[in-house]
């Protein structure tokens, strides 16, 4: 997720109980050239293992360039990201664009494959359109050229996140008695019962969270309780949710500075705090703060303020 799931977010969802993630995709442009955000992104950390890195491009030269550069930066895997839907990115023929020329996807995928010795892992959709939901026959082949798993969003590309996804094509490549590769599944996922039900029905072998995880990084062990026990753990209370909240800005500070670490955390309040009566003047005065006392001092606010509430259902 771009501008989402940086260091100080993984964090969190490290310890909310995820147990493998991926960086931000990284522009294989971008890490050609140097770019300095681009290099950034490379930032891993020993706790975060198993980490992968993430790229997208769409020449497959500088894909190769780009993953040689990912793997001396160290982590546990290499992903492909050719499931992106947005504009600026399928209008550059990389992310979903591929979806539009498979055996270009191919070529790529097998020159990514032989240009590293780490394992390589594939996230793509559908399908480009309703006409072309392709994906069984793409796991086919990208299974044939050797990478080790393959994540399947449940939506094609024209449908961006509208809608609901649909998981039944996931579950014909799990059937497949020719994919031997872990497959997994995303979208839509907001719930310890919905993944549940969906592991269950579609026999995935694991479920990708994004969007579900963004302000309530706990979702991760919510749903391997649930799935282990059948029970539901209690909702996290303010006070967690205030002390998640500050781990996530104070890393924010420490890894981006004060300026832009305080800049870039305002996406996150309003998720951390959903649920709560009467927030949207905390949520004014948090994205309007300038500097990290502020922001300390709006959140001991909160949790004065709100120390009574009952316990916030996730949602």
């Amino acid at each position: 997720m771009e501008d989402v799931s940086d260091p100080p977010f993984r964090a969190v969802c490290k310890a909310g109980g995820a147990d493998l993630m991926y960086t931000e995709f990284i522009s294989s442009e971008g890490l050609i050239r140097q770019a300095a955000k681009s290099k950034q992104k490379l930032d891993i950390f020993e706790y975060e293992r198993p980490i992968g890195i993430q790229l997208f491009g769409g020449d497959v030269d500088n894909m190769v360039g780009s993953a040689e550069i990912a793997t001396a930066a160290g982590p546990d895997l290499i992903d492909i990201n050719y499931g992106c839907p947005v504009k600026a990115v399928a209008c550059r023929g990389a992310g979903a664009a591929l979806l539009q020329d498979i055996p270009k996807m191919v070529r790529m995928t097998e020159a990514i494959v032989k240009s590293t010795h780490l394992p390589v892992t594939v996230k793509t959709r559908l399908g480009w359109d309703e006409r072309t939901r392709n994906v069984p026959e793409v796991a086919e082949r990208l299974q044939d050229i050797g990478i080790q798993a393959l994540t399947v969003h449940g939506r094609t590309r024209v449908q961006m996140y509208k809608g609901s996804a649909d998981w039944t094509l996931i579950a014909d490549i799990k059937n497949n008695p020719r994919i031997r590769i872990p497959v997994f599944g995303n979208g839509d996922i907001d719930s310890p019962q919905k993944a549940l039900e969906y592991r269950s029905r579609y026999g995935v072998d694991g479920i990708m969270i994004g969007r579900a995880s963004i302000g309530a990084p706990w979702v991760f062990r919510e749903i391997k309780h649930f799935m282990s026990t059948g029970e539901l753990l209690p909702a996290p209370d303010l006070e967690e949710r205030v002390c998640v909240c500050r781990d996530h800005f104070e890393f924010s500070i420490r890894w981006k500075g004060d300026r832009l670490g305080v800049f870039e955390m305002r996406r996150h309040y309003a998720n951390y705090f959903k649920g709560l009566s009467d927030f949207k003047p905390y949520r004014t005065r948090l994205v309007q703060a300038d500097t990290a006392p502020e922001v300390h001092a709006i959140l001991d606010e909160i949790m004065h303020t709100y120390s009574s509430s009952p316990v916030l259902a996730h949602g």
